[in-house]
């Protein structure tokens, strides 16, 4: 049962990263709206006021004209045409910009909709219309990792629980002498079943405590690769801050399984 509660256990660290990763993507969903160089900062932050009264809305960052420029400055810094053309002009021909992200990605058209139908004046244009499909699509993407990431941890989680049952009721199957005479003398049904039962508490809380304590070395040894790829959660801490839910959770799971396999395998023997 160690074995199976290890693989339900990695399911869920699996699950874990696999929500940070799409926490990620969808932060990086946003929409741009550009105001005409000539508009005032107090009529812009007007805007972003509204757009953050917004039920939809999760964040509103706003970046000046100067930001814009020195930006784009430090971005072609090497280019010395470009920097030598912004030198010879009168006024800054660049952008201020707000970035919106919405708490759910699909929630942006909504967004984009609001502010195309308000028809503010000093509103350039909305990148979102530009950018619709490939948002759209990314969207789509990650809705459908999610929901199948959770089938697939279900299913992988049930396999793994069918691999412990098989185990136990095998183990009760050579006890099946032992039942039949106990049953012979008389001895009622819960009493047959109660060592069964409790000898299926104490492997679960066994089997999820060694669990528990197996992820340590293995997420010392694993998490500096999955930095590489998941640079914004270090699973070995993460599993360090949670190790007493994550213990409980696998002990729980261990005490469940052991006492319903064990129930159901020596109902086996007790039917008449």
């Amino acid at each position: 049962m160690t074995l199976t509660l290890f693989v339900i256990g990695g399911l869920i660290l699996m699950g874990v990263a696999a929500q940070v990763v799409l926490g990620d993507l969808e932060g990086k969903i946003d929409i741009a709206v550009y105001f005409y160089p000539n508009s005032s900062e107090s009529d812009i932050m007007n805007i972003k006021n509204s757009l953050e009264a917004l039920s939809d809305v999760k964040e509103v960052s706003y970046i000046s004209q100067d930001a814009v420029l020195a930006e784009f400055k430090d971005r072609h810094k090497n280019d010395a045409t470009i920097i030598n053309a912004l030198g010879e002009l009168d006024q800054n021909p660049l952008e201020a910009t707000l970035n919106i992200k919405a708490k759910d990605p699909t929630k942006l058209q909504d967004v984009a909709d609001y502010l195309q139908n308000k028809k503010y004046p000093i509103v350039d244009k909305i990148n979102y219309y530009e950018n619709q499909v490939v948002i759209d699509r990314l969207s789509g993407i990650l809705a459908g990792v999610r929901n199948s990431g959770l089938a697939v941890i279900f299913v992988l989680a049930a396999i793994a629980m069918l691999v412990a049952f098989n185990t136990i009721r095998i183990a009760i199957w050579s006890a099946r002498e032992e039942i039949n005479i106990m049953r012979l003398v008389g001895a009622s049904s819960w009493f047959i079943r109660g060592p069964f039962l409790f000898e299926g508490v104490m492997h679960g809380i066994a089997s999820g405590g060694l669990a528990a304590i197996l992820f340590y070395p293995v997420l010392w040894v694993v998490s500096p690769k999955l930095l590489v790829v998941i640079p914004s959660i270090d699973m070995h801490v993460y599993y360090q801050q949670h190790l007493l839910q994550f213990g409980g959770i696998l002990i729980g799971v261990g005490v469940v399984l052991g006492v319903f396999s064990s129930f159901i395998a020596v109902h086996r023997y007790l039917r008449v």
